[in-house]
């Protein structure tokens, strides 16, 4: 199937109110199947206000890019911003040069330049994609947005839902509160006001009666841990953070940091006008209203497997990454200015690094080579620890159960530890880091080198 016939299929199956999908910006073009155009926009999240944003083609929510498993892709991205940036493509295990990470994977995109990514999803499910550069303002401030990787045996839903969640900094009018404060970046980050779902308070969207219904939730706040549960107590996780797990769970409640995507499979009701709502704790984040429809289906569609490589345990090696705070500075000095490394990895704040700096690794990996990382949270607040270019195998917890899994984003509680099975079988500078972006910038970040 051609790039056009592929997203006029793609189309077909939107439902009312849903992301709007990304078309070619130039049809007759053989360059590159999609182009985002980085600029201002003014956009509406609030009834009767405007928000000053940074957007992607011109509004929010950002347009979802829709590629396919094993097939290439190519995106040209065009900074008309007064400052430079890059896109990171979270969760996908792509080769370095393509991953987004300024002087580490590429030189920033300045102002007014442009730079083409190019790369072959090896694995389908939800990502997105979003800046590596003054990230608190640029994801902040609405540069965030889906990838969706389409099954090679794409799995027959009646609907496929992408839920991007976002709170906005926000007043009633739309202007901008501060989008961080040194008092919050070092406890848990500086919350949004305005909780939304595809910009929208508590949007509804109609669903076929009776249909199978995949639901897409993308956590793309700089902050906010949702706690996701549902009216209907059949919902069922069908896949974490991008990957199908191979038996679905019943959605009891499920922690959503910042970077972490959860896959939904649930029945529509067959009566017309029923609903099933989605929370964030007691708040409603979203609804599904059943319409009349066609629909057939008795069962929710089972998701392929991705081919994540698989560990060897037996001749792994253990490393031990410690996150705590630099015990040794304050946060704030008497004359009132901000020490920004707080946060440390193994005693180890990030350096920072420019063209021809480059700080050392946190650890040098041996490719091919099978590593246990032994994630340890020192601290009272949560981190969703990230890394590039690779898949855990998310094995056990010191807190509580864990069926294996896989995660690009692994979720610390209070003191929690967690041990994650890594396959270094992409070679280069992989960034890792907390993904609550304020923790990022106060020094939770670094990075990991395969070779």
């Amino acid at each position: 199937m051609n790039r056009r016939n592929f997203i006029k299929s793609s189309m077909a199956i939107a439902i009312v109110g849903a992301l709007p999908q990304l078309i070619l910006a130039k049809q007759s073009s053989t360059e590159f199947d999609y182009e985002l155009i980085i600029a201002p926009a003014d956009v509406n999240i609030v009834p009767g206000g405007s928000t000053p944003a940074l957007s992607f083609n011109g509004g929010y929510p950002s347009p979802v890019i829709r590629a396919k498993q094993h097939q290439p892709v190519r995106i040209r991205v065009i900074n008309q911003l007064k400052e430079p940036t890059t896109i990171h493509w979270h969760g996908l295990r792509i080769p370095i040069d393509m991953d987004g990470v300024p002087f580490l994977s590429q030189m920033p995109i300045m102002p007014g330049d442009t730079f083409d990514y190019e790369f072959t999803p090896p694995d389908a499910g939800t990502f997105w994609y979003h800046p590596h550069m003054n990230s608190i303002e640029q994801l902040g401030k609405g540069l965030v947005g889906a990838l969706i990787v389409e099954e090679a045996e794409k799995p027959d839903f009646d609907a496929d839902l992408v839920l991007c969640m976002k709170n906005w900094h926000i007043k009633d009018d739309g202007s901008f509160t501060a989008l961080t404060s040194p008092q919050n970046a070092f406890r848990m980050g500086t919350p949004g006001r305005i909780m939304t779902i595809n910009g929208e308070m508590h949007p509804t969207y109609d669903v076929p009666a009776g249909g199978a219904i995949r639901i897409r939730f993308l956590n793309v706040d700089n902050t906010l841990v949702y706690d996701v549960n549902s009216t209907d107590p059949d919902a069922q996780i069908i896949a974490i953070d991008g990957n199908p797990i191979e038996q679905p769970i019943t959605l009891e409640n499920h922690l959503m940091a910042p970077g972490m995507r959860l896959d939904l499979g649930v029945m529509s009701s067959k009566e017309v006008g029923k609903s099933i709502t989605f929370k964030h704790k007691n708040k409603p984040l979203v609804t599904l209203r059943s319409v009349a429809s066609t629909a057939t289906f008795h069962s929710l569609p089972a998701l392929p497997l991705n081919p994540i490589p698989e560990p060897d345990l037996n001749n792994a090696e253990t490393i031990k990454f410690a996150f705590e705070w630099n015990a040794n500075i304050t946060p704030i000095h008497k004359d009132g200015k901000v020490n920004y490394n707080f946060w440390t990895m193994n005693r180890r704040s990030w350096e920072g690094m420019s063209k021809g700096n480059i700080p050392a690794p946190l650890a040098q990996l041996e490719r091919g080579k099978t590593y246990l990382f032994e994630l340890s949270n020192l601290t009272q607040y949560h981190h969703p620890i990230h890394i590039h270019g690779h898949t855990f195998t998310v094995l056990k917890s010191n807190k509580k159960a864990i069926t294996p899994f896989h995660s690009d984003t692994v979720l610390l509680g209070k003191n929690e530890t967690v041990i994650a099975a890594l396959v270094a079988d992409n070679p280069g500078r992989w960034m890792y880091h907390c993904h609550i972006i304020e923790h990022l910038k106060t020094g939770f970040m670094g990075y990991v080198e395969v070779s």
